[in-house]
């Protein structure tokens, strides 16, 4: 059963919160992170994307970039912008966007629950992706992405996170994308014990943003392991800093694809092959199609927006087959525009949902052909992948809001 414990964290001093709280490292290339580091100096991007911090002619993967995080980090220490924790205890993440919350619990999980499965992924990772996070673990001796992990609601642990919220928060702040984070602790030790005890009483928890840092954290720590062979299994760096949210208030928006070509065919034979595929196609015009059920795919071209509906033939009870990643993918990417894996094919890139339609119609405009826009993957459509012991197609989930970096950081030693 799934070990959720309480750390030391290691965070803002309250007036700082907002200014040091960043995006994810992997939501900006590089000139978009330089950019964001000189609007904001405190981000935390400036400790996650050291790179900001040297000309462009150093390389993002060099040694000193991550010496620079490190540097960064303990200065920020040592000048007082970050705090250190009496005492172990959880904390409660709120996050609020366009009216909807969702309260994930801040802990720590366990190493081995995820080489034994009681951490569930639904996606493979990339080595090359992987290697970056492990030497800014590693060498900053501190993770400070928290992993999205999902897990089952439960009414015992939504009364706790309900009476926890009555105290007065840690944070209460307006990011620049109008998301609102509210932080509370919890260091009572017998409510820390009660969770505790009620995440052990659990089948699993479940990855569902952060994959990579997740694999990340995790070497890090196996690596620890080898190089203290009298290990305990109590040091720090058996466990990585997670947020853990109750499945029941999440939001998953669609992923949506851009295509560079048309494989050689003009529009009319390409609308032919399609048809022909499997896929009733109706013109719509300049109004853009967003798909409101599974089965459905808008695609828009230089001409307009067309709405394309799966044939019954094309639909499967498979947890994987039967995702609308999976339908798009297998019997129109694949098969007519020879998109035969994604995760490597430079013809195809994908299109986070948070950045709305217009972004695929000006994307046709600029450097791509033809664009579909997707139904959500839901949350119970990863569950049961995840359950199935089965791996999602790339980029099937675009979670929001995006948990924000630099808020808490947990130290391996």
């Amino acid at each position: 059963m799934p070990k959720v414990t309480p750390f030391q964290s290691i965070r803002p001093v309250p007036e700082l919160a907002s200014r040091i709280a960043a995006l994810p490292y992997d939501v900006y290339n590089r000139a978009e992170a330089l950019a964001e580091v000189q609007r904001e100096p405190l981000s935390f991007l400036r400790i996650d994307r050291a790179e900001t911090q040297f000309p462009d002619d150093v390389d993002t993967y060099d040694t000193k970039v991550y010496a620079k995080a490190k540097e960064l980090l303990d200065d920020m220490i040592k000048d007082g912008s970050f705090i250190i924790e009496d005492a172990p205890c959880y904390y409660l993440y709120e996050l609020t966007m366009e009216g909807r919350s969702q309260t994930g619990i801040v802990a720590c999980s366990d190493v081995d629950d995820y080489q034994d499965q009681k951490i569930k992924k639904h996606e493979n990772t990339r080595e090359d992706k992987e290697l970056d996070r492990i030497r800014h673990v590693d060498v900053t001796d501190a993770q400070t992405g928290p992993i999205f992990l999902v897990y089952r609601s439960m009414q015992e642990i939504n009364d706790i996170v309900a009476q926890s919220k009555e105290q007065t928060p840690l944070y209460d702040f307006t990011s620049a994308d109008d998301i609102t984070h509210r932080v509370w602790c919890i260091s009572d030790q017998a409510v820390t014990a009660k969770l505790q005890e009620i995440f052990a009483g659990i089948p699993c928890t479940y990855i569902a943003d952060g994959h990579h840092r997740c694999a990340s954290a995790v070497k890090v720590g196996l690596k620890r392991r080898q190089d203290n062979p009298g290990y305990t299994g109590e040091e720090e760096f058996n466990r990585f800093l997670s947020v853990l949210f109750p499945d029941d208030q999440l939001y998953i928006m669609p992923y949506n694809r851009v295509v560079k070509d048309l494989n050689g065919r003009s529009k009319e034979e390409f609308l032919s092959a399609v048809k022909a595929a499997g896929f009733s196609v109706e013109y719509r015009g300049m109004e853009p199609v967003s798909p409101d059920k599974k089965g459905c795919f808008g695609m828009y071209l230089s001409d307009g927006w067309y709405l394309l509906t799966a044939d019954d033939a094309l639909l499967s009870s498979d947890p994987v087959k039967g995702l609308d990643v999976s339908i798009l993918q297998d019997n129109l990417l694949d098969p007519v525009l020879n998109i035969t894996d994604p995760r490597t094919d430079k013809r195809i890139d994908f299109v986070g949902g948070i950045r709305g339609l217009k972004e695929l119609e000006r994307r046709v405009a600029s450097d791509m052909t033809v664009a579909f826009s997707m139904y959500a993957t839901s949350i119970s459509e990863l569950l049961s992948v995840a359950d199935a012991g089965l791996l999602m197609p790339p980029k099937s989930t675009w979670f929001e809001p995006k948990l924000r970096s630099g808020l808490f950081i947990h130290r391996l030693s």
